[in-house]
């Protein structure tokens, strides 16, 4: 474990209360030394699929060995586990309903190792645990005995069947692929699940969403006038569609799921 460990945070408890700020101060109770990230509490409450996509983008650029807390959690105080897991160079600390998914698959893509262990031991819980809070009660403070030196297998038995999203795949067409959005971000900014490989170089399309025809691959947002709908490789190479200075997610009143067409043309 690195002298002073990372551990980083993405909930959708929002910034208005208290429950976000109280993670930290159960993990320096416990990790005084451990340095916090807040990726983010503002995910949409209980959408899971956009924690995972949040994850997936971040976690990447952390340094080896860090620990990453998140709860998107709608199904707490029920039967659902809550997962530890070694996820390639990362830790995952949280509920067992596939917020890891998109972490796991970029491990298996590298062959690195996944080994998942279930939060059983309560030594390494609060001593009161509520039926509605569980990142504060179980979560936080498992990832601060991680960041203190515990092994991961210290915390519960093995587990071999966690729960993984069935995310939307791209259908190939005679003249294209069949999209689908997987986020929409701050700036309203739709993240697609095609990627640069998908294009095969190409430049010249026609993406058709919500009834709207978008010609071509932009650059950069300043390439299109303002107010222009546009599509861009985004910061991790998957196909955004966008408006330059506005919304694509207001303008074409688009969202999660919201399926689309890409048309190569000759």
């Amino acid at each position: 474990m690195m002298n002073k460990p990372v551990i980083s945070l993405t909930t959708d408890f929002g910034t208005a209360d208290y429950d976000a700020g109280v993670l930290t101060g159960v993990i320096w109770s416990i990790a005084p030394q451990a340095n916090i990230a807040v990726l983010t509490h503002d995910v949409t409450p209980f959408n899971i699929l956009e924690g995972a996509v949040i994850l997936s983008r971040c976690t990447p650029f952390f340094p080896e060995g860090s620990i990453h807390i998140a709860v998107v959690d709608p199904g707490v105080g029920t039967e659902r586990r809550g997962l530890a897991a070694r996820l390639g160079k990362q830790i995952f600390v949280g509920p067992d309903n596939g917020l890891c998914t998109l972490m796991v698959e970029q491990a298996h893509k590298e062959n690195l190792p996944v080994e998942f262990y279930a939060l059983e031991n309560t030594e390494y819980w609060l001593p009161y645990v509520t039926s509605v809070f569980h990142g504060r009660d179980i979560f936080a403070p498992v990832a601060a005995h991680l960041a203190a030196g515990i092994p991961l297998n210290k915390v519960g038995s093995p587990v071999v069947d966690p729960v993984l999203l069935e995310l939307p795949v791209p259908i190939q067409t005679a003249s294209g692929w069949r999209g689908t959005i997987l986020h929409v971000d701050h700036f309203g900014n739709l993240t697609t699940n095609l990627t640069a490989g998908h294009l095969s170089g190409k430049v010249n399309y026609v993406v058709t969403i919500q009834g709207t025809a978008i010609t071509g691959l932009t650059t950069t947002y300043g390439s299109a006038k303002p107010g222009e709908l546009l599509t861009l490789l985004d910061d991790s190479d998957c196909l955004e569609i966008a408006v330059s200075q506005g919304s694509a997610e207001k303008r074409l009143q688009a969202r999660v799921g919201t399926e689309f067409e890409l048309v190569f043309q000759e």
